[in-house]
């Protein structure tokens, strides 16, 4: 049985999408995204998955990944970049499809937004509550969002007596991005990194950054199957439609648009790399993947 508790909580952040001038954006506008690299794609699946209407302008920002090991101001100055080059697509709303970017720049970006701003740790949090059963949660991510200590303070705000293991991996990204999702070298990495979290008797594990659910069956072979994995795009995405809905912001699906128009793609280096990888997972091609310069914004 999973756990029961008031889903009411502070942390959960997002801003009206009025903005001070009175603005009110189109329900046919795309939603933003935007990750350190392809992790933030296995968000976009889930969106293209269960809101199959909604046009999308998506960001890699493949030059300068990864987030991990950057400082904090680093990653809100690129954040702020990437979110101001999204507003000039005309988005709607913006999903930091980041744990790093999350953890460190949410607050930042939803406060200076006119528009609703959502991360994705809040709803992988909310999750990992409800699974587990003794109360014993862990948390893999990279060092930034380790470091940050965002998970445990959310996990406890929903449930004070949880008690939260973590383990930064930070060698996981790197792995993903060169494409090593079933090779021995992540499988030996991988066993090492989660050998500690075996011997604290979890029995949930929150995949904290949006590349590790491109190696879950590594992961979860390693668990067991009697550790329950919390994958945050998933329900990154149906918190997305929970906020587009309360706003009067979801896509009616009244549009005819080719997958082309529907689906846009940019990323500040090797777009070519990057549409192969993206057509590989999405259901939707990346043929239009294009590489800007988003140090100008």
């Amino acid at each position: 049985m999973g756990r029961e508790f008031d889903e009411q909580d502070p942390v959960k952040l997002y801003v009206p999408h009025r903005n001070p001038a009175g603005e009110v954006r189109s329900p046919l506008a795309p939603v933003g995204v935007f990750d350190s690299g392809i992790g933030g794609l296995t968000v976009v699946r889930e969106i293209m998955r269960q809101m199959p209407q909604e046009r999308l302008v998506y960001f890699g920002d493949t030059a300068r990944l990864p987030y991990g090991s950057k400082s904090r101001s680093t990653i809100i100055r690129y954040s702020r970049q990437i979110v101001r080059f999204l507003h000039t697509k005309g988005v709607k709303a913006i999903v930091i499809a980041c744990n790093t970017a999350s953890s460190c720049a949410l607050q930042t970006i939803a406060r200076e937004s006119s528009i609703p701003v959502i991360g994705v740790i809040y709803a992988g949090a909310v999750t990992a509550v409800k699974a587990s059963r003794s109360g014993r949660i862990g948390i893999i991510g990279t060092q930034a969002t380790v470091s940050s200590g965002i998970y445990p303070n959310v996990i406890r705000n929903i449930s004070p007596e949880i008690l939260v293991f973590q383990k930064a991996c930070p060698l996981f990204v790197p792995l993903v991005e060169a494409g090593l999702l079933h090779d021995s070298v992540t499988d030996e990495i991988a066993s090492r990194y989660l050998q500690e979290l075996k011997g604290k008797y979890i029995d949930t594990l929150v995949l904290g950054c949006t590349h590790y659910p491109l190696i879950r069956s590594t992961i979860q072979r390693i668990m067991g199957d009697e550790v329950t994995l919390v994958n945050p795009a998933y329900e990154t995405a149906l918190e997305l439609r929970q906020i587009l809905e309360r706003e009067k912001l979801l896509n009616p699906g009244t549009e005819s648009a080719q997958d082309g128009d529907k689906y846009q793609f940019y990323v500040s280096d090797l777009a070519e790399s990057f549409r192969d990888f993206a057509s590989s997972i999405l259901p939707a091609e990346a043929k239009n993947a294009q590489t800007i310069e988003i140090e100008e914004y």
